[in-house]
């Protein structure tokens, strides 16, 4: 799969998880750090394609660095709140952009 396939599946994926959130538990703190990390990925899921592959990384590390910071702040805001099922469910998106980093 292609770094740019990868970046727009990581884009739904962190939709799929605020949309979830949403439906479960309303607008709280961890929602909108989510909500964060997804719009910050959304800003450039469609023209991740158009972006040559010697930029990908200066284009995409700024943009997954911060994604990651808000998915952490939520995870964190999850197990405070004791919600591990929550806080494992954002940990695996982190794994994701972590692996997704390490391969830029």
């Amino acid at each position: 799969m292609s770094t740019s396939d990868r970046y727009r599946q990581l884009a739904d994926d962190l939709r799929i998880y605020l949309k979830k959130l949403e439906a479960e538990r309303g607008e709280v703190k961890e929602a909108v750090m989510v909500g964060k990390a997804y719009q910050g990925l959304a800003e450039l899921q469609e023209q991740v394609g158009d972006i040559p592959r010697i930029r990908l990384e200066a284009e995409l590390t700024p943009v997954l660095l911060r994604a990651h910071s808000n998915l952490d702040r939520a995870r964190v805001l999850f197990e405070e709140a004791g919600a591990e099922d929550r806080a494992a469910e954002a940990w695996e998106l982190e794994q994701k952009i972590y692996r997704l980093l390490n391969d830029l």
